[in-house]
């Protein structure tokens, strides 16, 4: 019997496997498809953004320079000078509703507590790149995947998980479905899972132009919908606003296609040849718990809405961050009773807001009579700095914050890559998926309440390049801060921190 079974092998079950296996659980992962490569894996149809959050996710454990690699990403146009003191200016603010934004509009003192380091931008990727990266991370971490198993069939008792795929059976103590948008795992255990209905069909396809000066790059919003053109050859996207009643209803044809794409531009663009094509809608849908019993969800099989602002892969990532450390410690019998809860408590309001995003934005893009002043409206407040630096906000994957019962406002944040005298990081110290104490004074007090955590907390004390004012500060593994000490470290606090999130049997 394993520890933990997976359903679905795309980049959030892979990169969960990693995280289990890191900490010693036995993982199998069944994946539907046969291979990890295809058309819509790899760029251009595979093409995902990943937030400047996501690529710091990748950089705690040692996996961004992987990733940009096999991305075939600048990196210099990624991480920060090396040496740098302050934190750089974003960069890339990406866009709302297809409206682009001004990175120089940014306000930087809005955003606090922020230190330069390897991880500072997002970056395009495609799924393929980031599944290659994490199915090796995985292999080597002694993960079994096994393909072409679709689950079927699950079952569950007080102890232990039965998923049912390729005709055999996997027994587990813990099943994740990581499964998609359609997901079985979901369906299968009885998931609720709710929301609204969506107002497009939309397209994503490889097609032939025959006349491609005829379409304008990028986002191009017209009275009947929206059309997407990128620098790919080939590369189209659309939102068509039929109520979603197109998709997967009817013969995805050359033909249909081209009378949509017509429509939409205003053009007699012609297209000779269709290689690859598909519908998607904007129906934003949330499971009401994460989890049911031994059964848990994430990703796309937890919530799914329209790949409007590139948020799903990353709102996966953050997921299986938040998940892998905290079933791994329940897997060993080394967390708090309330510690798996926590899961559904911290990213079920993540979800929800990422959801909200998605129908702010296609609400925005619909047509309509009104439709031009709304834009006219949205965008005029994007191009102030206020609205600039809220989107970005919104989007860079840094600045969503737990309530973890501090008002202190880096508790329950993401943590900055704190950097030693002697060069040593943050992100470094996280590799191992373990909690961290960084005590800049070297306390003797903190020193020696932070033993009786050793194997589950690492402690690193000295001074610091820029402490932003901090003395010391406690880490979970996921690298969200779950305590800070200010002049006069109160080391009772730091137990009670310590005592919510990594007591067990053991302790």
């Amino acid at each position: 019997m394993h520890d933990v079974v997976i359903a679905g092998g795309g980049p959030v079950g892979l990169f969960l496997a990693g995280e289990l296996a890191l900490k010693g659980c036995s993982v199998l992962v069944l994946e539907r498809d046969e291979k990890l490569s295809s058309p819509w894996k790899a760029l251009p149809l595979g093409m995902r953004g990943l937030s400047t959050g996501s690529a710091e996710t990748l950089y705690r454990r040692g996996l961004l320079d992987a990733v940009i690699s096999a991305s075939g990403a600048d990196v210099t146009k990624v991480g920060a000078a090396p040496d740098a003191v302050e934190t750089p200016d974003p960069r890339d603010v990406s866009h709302f509703a297809g409206m682009g934004l001004n990175a120089a509009d940014i306000d930087v003192g809005a955003l606090p507590f922020r230190l330069p380091g390897p991880a500072m931008e997002g970056f395009m990727t495609s799924l393929e790149a980031v599944s290659t990266v994490l199915a090796e991370r995985a292999g080597a971490l002694g993960v079994r995947i096994v393909r072409s198993s679709a689950v079927t069939a699950v079952a569950q008792d007080d102890d232990s998980v039965v998923a049912t795929a390729g005709g055999q059976e996997y027994r587990a103590r813990w099943l994740v479905g990581c499964d998609g948008g359609r997901s079985s795992v979901r369906v299968l255990a009885g998931f609720d899972f709710v929301g609204t209905e969506p107002l497009f069909t939309g397209y994503v396809a490889k097609v032939t132009f025959a006349d491609p000066e005829k379409l304008s790059l990028g986002f191009n919003l017209t009275p009947n919908g929206m059309y997407l053109r990128t620098p790919f050859d080939g590369h189209l996207g659309m939102m068509d606003f039929d109520g979603g009643t197109f998709d997967r209803s009817l013969p995805l044809t050359r033909e249909h296609l081209q009378e949509v794409l017509r429509r939409i531009s205003g053009t007699d663009v012609t297209l000779p040849e269709v290689h690859q094509a598909s519908t998607f809608t904007d129906r934003a849908m949330q499971v009401t718990s994460y989890r049911k019993g031994r059964v848990l969800l994430a990703g796309d099989a937890a919530h799914i809405h329209s790949p409007l602002g590139g948020q799903g892969l990353n709102l996966g990532l953050g997921d299986a961050m938040n998940l892998g450390w905290k079933l791994a410690a329940t897997v060993h019998g080394s967390a708090p009773e309330t510690l798996l809860d926590t899961y559904h408590s911290e990213r079920h309001p993540v979800g929800a807001e990422i959801l909200d995003w998605s129908r702010a934005q296609v609400a925005t893009m619909k047509p309509g009579p009104n439709a031009p002043a709304l834009r006219q409206l949205v965008h005029d407040l994007m191009r102030t700095t206020d609205g600039t630096t809220h989107v970005y906000r919104r989007t860079s994957g840094l600045f969503h914050r737990y309530d973890l019962g501090s008002t202190h406002p880096l508790v329950g944040s993401t943590a900055p890559d704190f950097r030693f005298e002697d060069g040593l990081r943050l992100g470094e110290l996280l590799r191992e998926g373990q909690g961290v104490v960084l005590d800049f004074g070297s306390d003797h007090a903190l020193r020696t309440a932070a033993k009786r955590w050793q194997g589950r907390i690492v402690y690193a004390a000295g001074p610091a390049r820029n402490d932003l004012g901090f003395d010391a500060l406690l880490i979970r593994p996921d690298g969200v801060v779950a305590w800070t000490g200010g002049p006069t470290l109160d080391c009772e606090a730091f137990e009670q921190a310590a005592t919510c999130w990594f007591a067990g049997p053991e302790s």
